[in-house]
């Protein structure tokens, strides 16, 4: 029962609660805790003489400078009488921890409407965890051999920090100092950090100014040239509360006219308004900074240190070197102060992708002839598709059986794979093939039409197969129509390219595979011992490991089509002596064969070999080796070989490290 009239104050009569007390991330937010910012309420009020701005900072040290003053006996004294502090902290419940997961709230605003208030909001979900700048630095400090470090001048956050380089402090403390704009003097014996404000420490008139043999007049300016200035910066980093991805920050001056581009990398966490901050200080700074200063001043004047800020000729400059002699020779850069006026960059809506479970990502492997030159000849191909896509997916390898899975490659993007909806009937290669249309519908990606000459160029490569590794058809192709979702007719072709012509006689059925030979099509690894062994390959998202059940399971061998010779050319039967039949053909080359300027393509193998065999009612009535592009079948070798009537001759060129390549033949009628 309440008291009908007010009773007064006894001290140490009984303890009291922070049943709640708390601060809104916003800039001068602990002139009136309690304010708070949503649209939807009648009592949504900025803090007095706050500008609105989100800021994190003053909600982290609102909490800290109430656990560090009631932590303090002289503030929270304890009581005679119950022997307790006056101010029950354990009691004390600091607004708000929300129940929703982060970072899904702020971020799903489809499920929450809320999440606008978050930014300049009470939460503490996802900010709990943040640092103060001074705390980072004097734990790299104190791990540095330097715990007397005097951090008390510095404000800042630090929400994620990756610590790249571990050579020195200074190094690992880099990043930090460049994003926040602080910097680190000795004073006195002891090192000092402090934040860049521009704000003026001494005034110089012409009377402080000493002669130097070193500066002449003991005053010089410099402006450094225009192309030495940045006028275009780009920051990456990673941005908080969404899904933590990479994001870049870009600033330009208007008048930039050069096309050079500065590029940094920072390893913090920032919300995207710090990293435009960040990236517009620096513009503006570079800018400033190219009006440097040197002059010498008295020892007089040895209060006057690094760091400080100095005005000189009504210029405000930054004090960056003192060289101690007969004189302190200065270098001082330009500033202003309003370069570090924190910004008023309003905050973007966060997006986070929704939660898509694990499916089998579906890999192709391609043991594919040589394309370009360059590849691995050994080493076979894998494009890798799926819906949706999961980010980088990985291929685990190992020998036989299922264990001792190691990295071997990964795919940062989807392959374009399909399948053929109608009949490929063969075509001659060399020559455009015009017949009718080659009808594929893929699995995702598209494709595109290119002129004659981009294709005779190297454009529009495609491989066509029955999803086997090793049997494959290049082709490339001039025209693609879209004829509907995802599917298209494809004419003006160029078959049998690479090579393939030697492998392929059939037509290719409805259902055949086919794969866009573009970047994302890349080599896996394969030691050249290691060609012909079946070993087991694991493919799937790099994120969730060889053991996921999402990952997809195959073992394959691959013969290293990439050393495969190609089939001879032009095998015809010539002039002989009665009874004997004489043939000679022409050698092509899989290795730099497509230039006009050489009277002979290279050979591309250790040596010139070719195996020919005779084949009379389906058997092989004859083989041999020869190292020439000609050979007679003698009459007395028909003799003995019982060859009487009509027969076929077989030649293919050899590879000392494939074997023989694909087999061109001509029928012999006597």
């Amino acid at each position: 029962m309440r008291s009908a009239a007010a009773t007064a104050w006894e001290p140490e009569s009984k303890p009291f609660w922070f049943t709640e007390y708390g601060c809104a991330a916003i800039e001068k937010g602990s002139n009136e805790p309690n304010k708070f910012l949503d649209p939807k309420s009648s009592e949504s009020r900025l803090p007095k003489y706050s500008t609105g701005r989100r800021d994190d900072l003053i909600q982290m040290q609102y909490l800290r400078a109430m656990g560090e003053y009631w932590g303090d006996a002289a503030h929270n004294p304890t009581s005679s009488l119950y022997g307790e502090t006056m101010v029950d902290m354990t009691k004390a419940h600091v607004w708000a921890w929300d129940s929703r997961p982060f970072p899904s709230f702020p971020a799903n605003r489809d499920l929450w409407n809320d999440g606008a208030n978050y930014g300049r909001g009470h939460w503490l979900n996802g900010r709990a965890t943040n640092q103060p700048l001074a705390s980072v630095v004097a734990e790299i400090c104190a791990a540095s051999g330097l715990p007397e470090a005097n951090v008390t001048a510095l404000y800042g956050v630090v929400r994620g920090f990756v610590v790249n380089d571990v050579r020195t402090a200074r190094s690992a403390l880099q990043p930090l100092m460049t994003a926040f704009g602080f910097e680190a003097v000795e004073r006195e014996g002891s090192l000092q950090f402090g934040m860049r404000d521009g704000r003026v420490d001494s005034v110089l008139d012409a009377g402080r100014i000493v002669l130097s043999d070193e500066i002449e007049g003991g005053l010089e300016f410099s402006r450094a040239p225009d192309p030495e200035v940045a006028g275009q910066l780009r920051l990456a980093f990673t941005e908080t509360e969404g899904d933590y991805a990479i994001r870049v920050a870009e600033a330009i001056f208007p008048d930039e006219a050069l096309a050079s581009v500065t590029q940094t990398e920072l390893p913090l966490v920032l919300t995207a308004a710090e990293g435009r901050a960040i990236v517009d200080r620096w513009l503006i700074e570079s800018r400033i900074a190219r009006d440097s200063a040197r002059f010498s001043l008295p020892r007089s004047a040895m209060r006057i240190g690094a760091g400080d800020v100095v005005v000189l000729h009504g210029r405000r400059y930054r004090i960056d070197r003192i060289e101690q002699g007969d004189a302190q020779t200065v270098e001082a850069v330009c500033v202003e102060p309003g370069v570090y006026v924190q910004s008023d960059a309003a905050e973007e809506p966060i997006s986070q992708r929704a939660f898509v479970a694990p499916v089998p990502v579906f890999p192709q492997f391609l043991d594919l002839p040589l394309l370009s030159g360059t590849e691995v000849p050994h080493a076979p191909h894998l494009a890798v598709t799926a819906l949706p896509w999961p980010g980088t997916v990985a291929v685990w390898a190992a020998p036989i059986g299922d264990e001792g899975y190691e990295l071997n490659h990964t795919v940062t993007a989807p392959s374009v794979i399909g399948v053929t909806e109608t009949l490929l009937l063969p075509a001659k290669a060399g020559l455009w093939d015009r017949g009718p249309a080659l009808r594929v519908r893929l699995f995702g990606g598209q494709l595109a039409s290119a002129s004659a000459a981009a294709v005779l160029n190297g454009a529009n490569v495609l491989a066509i197969g029955d999803g086997s590794s090793d049997r494959w058809e290049i082709l490339q192709f001039a025209s693609a129509a879209l004829v509907g979702p995802s599917t298209y007719d494809i004419t003006e072709r160029l078959r049998g390219q690479a090579g393939t012509d030697g492998v392929v006689a059939s037509p290719w059925p409805p259902g055949s595979r086919v794969v866009l030979l573009n970047r994302s099509v890349q080599q896996i690894g394969l030691a050249s011992s290691a060609r012909g062994l079946a070993r087991r390959y694991r493919i799937g998202p790099a994120a969730r490991g060889f053991a996921d059940p999402s990952v997809v399971v195959q073992t394959e061998a691959f013969s290293g089509i990439g050393l495969r010779p190609y089939s001879v050319c032009h095998l015809e039967e010539i002039d002989s002596p009665v009874g004997d039949t004489s043939l000679r053909w022409v050698r092509r080359t899989r290795i730099d064969g497509d230039t006009w300027e050489s009277t002979e393509v290279p050979l591309g193998e250790d040596r010139e070999q070719y195996q020919v065999r005779v084949i009379a009612a389906d058997a092989i009535r004859r083989e041999a080796t020869v190292f020439v592009p000609e050979w007679t079948y003698s009459a007395a070798m028909k003799a003995a070989d019982g060859v009487v009537d009509a027969f076929t001759v077989a030649v293919a060129q050899v590879s000392q490290s494939f074997g023989p390549g694909p087999f061109r033949t001509v029928m012999v009628t006597e």
